[in-house]
């Protein structure tokens, strides 16, 4: 198979083949990341404002073949997840083959039709169709991903998708209270048609603004299976570990998704306002991951990822296990926002890592894997806290929480291959638009 030059293991910044590949981009780097922190942030915006409403919207529609409006609201989640983990690593195997700008434009354009779909269903059965194919076709966080990868200098990859971060993280905190407010002001199906307008004017924009270079897309061999192209990846060094690290945070973050309701109601009592406590809990949590991306992100490039990554898992771990014993809902806030901020030195670190062990031009395959990962986390990890709630009881779960990423601190420490360090290189001047 022929191998790309650009940047892959082994060709640091000083290599002939990393300058090459430095030169021929110049700042169109720096362009590319700049739309597709705007499509990051609009498609975020768009998928996120329907998620505070879904459950009252499978209740509003009813169900046509007498199943229970429970089971209907869980499948609404589950299955866009389980289908995004199954269809993610063949759409990033076919990014790298016929183009990565290609898959983030499907996945804009495909996800504003099937929103659009989702205003005018008629049952919980068929909403719960649409999030499934909706999973097969989208997963413009993945597609995003990959193409920036595919153009960034690898000595400053934590700084770029510390960036698109911030674009995710920002999305979606706006978005659910954009999606909350339409819907009590104009009904369930006017977040579906802005939904649809944000993701299509994101799909635009990438496919009128960013170019992509023909010369990034990697041959593949006639007879070369997506298995072999996965398998291949997987044991390339430090990547399966990356990976491994990739679950078991998002493992952690996702679990105490359905008990922070719950623990919230229990701290404020009679107290009131547990809808608005939550939210200031979640929200909290978001807005710090979005601002402390950018800054460990921008660590990482200088520091090493492996170092800002297992440091960061570690505040976390430590951060989430005194969540156990708080009194008061401003304790657990508190704890929230530091443990947000902590986060913002794991997610983008963990994606500049697999950029950093992966060879050029799989980056589509990378990033494809890598976004059914995160789903795979996402479909289990409601259960994986509901049974630890049970089990062992509601505080537990943020200990147990704690001990998995303290865990993810181990690994990282302890396996991550050193070449995930980058060369040391200049701070970045300042960006000007000249575009």
């Amino acid at each position: 198979m022929q191998r790309s030059t650009r940047g892959g293991p082994g060709e640091g910044p000083e290599s002939p083949q990393g300058l090459r590949r430095q030169g021929n981009q110049g700042q169109d780097w720096r362009r590319t990341l700049s739309i597709l922190f705007f499509a990051q942030l609009a498609t975020a915006v768009g998928f996120s404002s329907i998620f505070p409403f879904l459950p009252l919207y499978v209740k509003s529609l009813g169900s046509s073949m007498g199943l229970s409006i429970e089971l209907l609201a869980g499948l609404v989640f589950s299955a866009q997840a389980l289908t995004m983990m199954l269809a993610s690593p063949v759409w990033g195997s076919l990014a790298d083959r016929y183009g990565r700008k290609l898959m983030s434009v499907r996945a804009s354009f495909g996800g504003a039709v099937l929103l659009l779909m989702m205003a005018y269903v008629r049952t919980g059965e068929q909403l719960v169709l649409l999030r499934a194919i909706q999973g097969l076709i989208t997963g413009t966080v993945a597609a995003n991903s990959a193409l920036l990868a595919a153009q960034v200098p690898r000595e400053r990859m934590g700084y770029a998708m510390g960036m698109l971060q911030v674009g995710l993280g920002a999305g979606l905190a706006v978005g659910p209270m954009l999606g909350g407010a339409l819907a009590d002001a104009y009904g369930y199906a006017s977040a579906f048609y802005v939904t649809s307008v944000m993701l299509a004017l994101a799909g635009l924009v990438v496919l009128v603004w960013v170019h992509e270079d023909a010369e990034s897309l990697q041959p593949r061999a006639s007879g070369e299976r997506f298995f072999s192209i996965w398998r291949r990846l997987l044991t390339q060094r430090g990547v399966s570990i990356g990976y491994l690290l990739r679950f078991l945070s998002q493992l952690g973050r996702m679990m105490v998704v359905p008990v922070a309701p719950l623990f919230v109601e229990m701290l404020a009592g009679d107290a009131g306002g547990v809808n608005s406590y939550t939210g200031l809990v979640i929200g909290g949590a978001s807005a710090a991951t979005t601002v402390s991306s950018i800054l460990l992100g921008r660590l990482g490039d200088r520091l090493g990822y492996r170092k800002v990554a297992a440091a960061s898992a570690l505040m976390a771990g430590l951060l989430y296990i005194p969540q156990t014993f708080v009194s008061e809902v401003w304790q657990l806030l508190l704890l929230s926002v530091f443990v947000g901020a902590a986060m913002g030195g794991v997610i983008p670190t963990i994606s500049a890592l697999l950029a950093s062990y992966s060879g050029g031009g799989e980056e589509g395959s990378v990033y494809g894997l890598d976004n059914a990962i995160r789903a795979a986390a996402r479909t289990v990890a409601p259960m994986v806290g509901s049974w630890v709630m049970l089990g062992v009881g509601l505080r537990a779960t943020f200990s147990v929480t704690g001990a998995l990423f303290l865990l993810c601190a181990l690994i990282a420490q302890a396996a991550l291959p050193a070449a995930g360090k980058p060369a040391k290189v200049p701070p970045p001047a300042p960006y000007t638009r000249n575009w």
